[in-house]
């Protein structure tokens, strides 16, 4: 697969999905899911990444973003992805209480053997493919689909209730990390 993400019109906003290698649950462990937060706090302060919603499920993330000051979308989820993919697998490595490490780390090493663009371990599964979202209908559909991913997983019965998602900050709370709020786009 391409790593080339297919963003058409860098100002639009984009729906994108991401998976760890063989949908492992590496993210069943908060330190991990830390990882992701400090990432996308990073972009949002850096790289001009605007978030309008977002989970991290235990083996797949989902955004809804933009990006701002020149930066263009591909790049800042390009190295995003780079730099979780080598901080997490660090920190599977070192982690003492890990006892999943030695199997994790042999399939992100097999995954890595398989790919022409990776050398050591490759965490992110390179197949996403990011959707501009065009009208508030759709903006609208996709952050409750996002939002809706761990009540149909059963990790909570009311989706605000899950804190690795933006779903507390459309429920009027305040949520880990910023987002623009769908009503500041005047989708609702």
């Amino acid at each position: 697969m391409s790593r080339n993400y297919k963003f058409k019109n860098p100002e639009g906003l984009y729906f994108v999905s991401f998976a760890v290698v063989e949908w492992l649950d590496v993210f069943t462990r908060n330190e991990y899911k830390d990882i992701v937060l400090d990432s996308l706090r990073f972009c949002q302060k850096e790289k001009g990444l605007e978030l309008v919603a977002w989970c991290i499920m235990t083996n797949h993330i989902h955004l809804i973003f933009r990006t701002t000051k020149g930066f263009k979308p591909e790049q800042v989820l390009g190295d995003f992805k780079r730099f979780t993919s080598k901080k997490i697998v660090r920190a599977i490595r070192d982690n003492p209480r890990e006892s999943r490490k030695e199997n994790l780390l042999k399939v992100f090493k097999a995954a890595a053997n398989k790919s022409s663009n990776v050398k050591n371990y490759q965490f992110w599964r390179h197949d996403n493919q990011p959707i501009e979202l065009w009208s508030n209908k759709v903006i609208a559909q996709k952050v409750n689909y996002i939002h809706q991913n761990p009540v149909e997983a059963g990790y909570v019965y009311y989706a605000k209730d899950y804190i690795y998602s933006s779903a507390a900050d459309y429920a009027g709370e305040k949520g880990l990390i910023d987002n623009i709020i769908l009503t500041e786009l005047n989708v609702y």
